[in-house]
């Protein structure tokens, strides 16, 4: 204000030098405040064709993203998918081809989140993305890739003709993206390894194939053509039975065989009615082959038995049974009861303090409602078990947390603030940190079980749906004192503590004997996605 009504050559005269210097300090730390960094997906995104994907990127540390520019592209910055300024959506860059065809994800914007989603996925949304943070003058990208597959037809198996040695058949499929991986087996369960094939591609991008293999043995019996798309593991097939009437009555084998008992006959003739020398040589000839070719199949015959006798006796090579002792790392069935006392408002405890639910009054969904077990967990190894009802259509999370965390004022999930957790979130499952990592979940989690090992300091979860590991987080020795923690914050979902008698871990214990050795790898590279954002 002084400075607005002084000459500025005056006003550098008058004002001390350090108050100069703290005005500069404090312009500078106004503008190192407003920068932040852009994160991204570490993995592939993957999309099934013609259905919808999200996008999502997030800025760190959080911040509200609502008065930024933000903008996803391709290869260039001027072939805009989606561009956000303003407050509003902005089509005059966007090209043709996301047009209608992508909307933004506005629910996380105040926490530094934001995400597109396209519709109608096609086979050119293929590829790499950059999406672009902007501030005033300040801005920042992440790439990111989309890995779009689709299944197309059942392969069409027909006879095109003869060759000379055997019958060729033909395998044809379209709409398929990426090019799909061509299998041909006989019936015995032989693959074929050699045939030919050519793809092409429609105006869509879609994959066509015709591959053609030429089947030279009639006891091949039926053919079977497969497709797999690579990216979803996904195969179709199609059989087919080739008639034995098809192949050459005579095999090129049969006619070298006829041959040489031909030949055999005429020497053995040839010594019964001709008693010239030339003709006993012969004889002679053929005897010393037939003797040689009978001591070779006796060699060979004593070697199988040979063989035979070794594997009575015990003596052949056996593939070793190795079995985890599991009897010295016991993981004791923990009992656990919900605190009603550490519940949020918005949530309804049942009377059994077995389950928790939202109530219809809960409030902004972008808050954490939380309640604990009562059990408090300082040593040893236990385990206990959650049912997810609705959970596919939800959002939540669970695990454990320290004792001592504040979270009411808590917007954000991690082991940084003391809590270690997998959850649903934005219609993807992950692992909660300051970033989130996507899991690849083969069945949808109706059951999780948290297993907690303060021994050898992490904390599993699994799977029990199909029994698969899902995550494990190492845990430090300072890690204190930890209670059992649930979280909902959206949806008709209720979380359910499984009794004692309803889980079977044993069947656990094999996977979870292996994806110990690979989270002590990485008990020093664990920094993680958020649930909660």
């Amino acid at each position: 204000t002084i400075s607005n009504r002084i000459p500025a050559n005056l006003f550098r005269k008058c004002v001390p030098f350090p108050i100069l210097h703290l005005s500069s300090f404090l312009t500078a730390m106004s503008v190192f405040t407003e920068e932040f960094m852009v994160i991204g997906p570490s993995d592939p995104i993957v999309a099934v064709l013609r259905g919808d994907v999200t996008l999502p990127c997030s800025v760190s540390p959080a911040m509200n993203v609502e008065n930024m520019e933000l903008r996803w592209f391709r290869s260039k910055f001027s072939e805009a998918v989606f561009i956000y300024q303003n407050q509003q959506e902005q089509r005059e860059e966007q090209l043709a081809q996301y047009t209608g065809r992508t909307s933004l994800v506005k629910e996380f914007l105040t926490w530094g989140e934001a995400a597109v989603r396209i519709h109608n996925v096609q086979a050119f949304d293929n590829g790499m993305y950059t999406c672009f943070f902007r501030k005033g003058s300040f801005y920042e990208s992440a790439s990111l890739e989309l890995k779009v597959a689709g299944v197309g037809s059942v392969p069409q198996v027909h006879i095109q003709g003869l060759e000379e040695d055997g019958v060729r058949v033909v395998c044809m499929a379209s709409g398929w993206f990426p090019k799909p991986e061509v299998r041909w087996k006989a019936l015995s369960g032989e693959k074929f390894l050699t045939f030919s094939e050519t793809h092409a591609q429609d105006p869509e991008g879609l994959f066509s194939v015709e591959a053609t293999l030429v089947v030279r043995d009639s006891s091949s019996g039926n053919v079977t053509c497969s497709l797999l798309n690579p990216i979803l593991s996904q195969e179709k097939a199609m059989a087919i039975i080739i008639p034995e009437d098809f192949f050459p009555r005579t095999s090129p084998w049969m006619s070298a065989f006829m041959v040489i008992l031909t030949l055999l006959m005429l020497l053995l003739l040839g010594t019964a009615y001709y008693t010239k020398r030339e003709h006993t040589a012969k004889c002679r000839e053929v005897q010393e082959w037939m003797k040689l070719h009978r001591e070779k199949e006796e060699d060979q015959q004593a070697k199988v038995e040979a063989l035979k006798t070794r594997g009575k006796a015990g003596q052949w090579p056996r593939p070793v049974s190795v079995a985890a002792d599991w009897r010295k790392e016991k993981f004791q069935p923990l009992s656990v009861t919900l605190d009603p006392k550490s519940a949020h408002p918005s949530l309804a405890v049942s009377d059994e303090k077995t389950s928790v639910t939202l109530k219809d009054t809960a409030e902004d969904p972008t808050i954490l409602f939380s309640i604990l077990g009562r059990e408090s967990i300082t040593s040893g190894r236990c385990y206990w078990v959650v049912e997810i009802r609705n959970g596919d259509k939800s959002e939540w999370s669970l695990g454990v947390c320290r004792g001592d965390v504040d979270r009411k004022s808590l917007h954000l999930e991690s082991p940084e603030k003391g809590i270690w957790a997998v959850g649903r979130y934005l219609e993807n499952y992950y692992a909660c940190s300051i970033f989130r990592i996507l899991l690849s979940c083969r069945q949808v989690p109706h059951r999780v079980g948290v297993f907690l090992d303060l021994k050898e300091g992490d904390v599993s979860f699994y799977n029990m749906t199909d029994d698969s590991h899902m995550f494990s987080f190492p845990l430090a020795s300072s890690s204190g004192t930890l209670f059992p923690y649930f979280m909902l914050r959206s949806g008709d979902v209720s979380l359910t503590i499984c009794s004692v008698m309803e889980v079977r871990p044993a069947v656990l214990l094999g996977e979870m004997r292996r994806h110990r050795i690979r989270s002590r790898r990485k008990k020093s590279q664990i920094s993680v996605p958020a649930c909660d954002q």
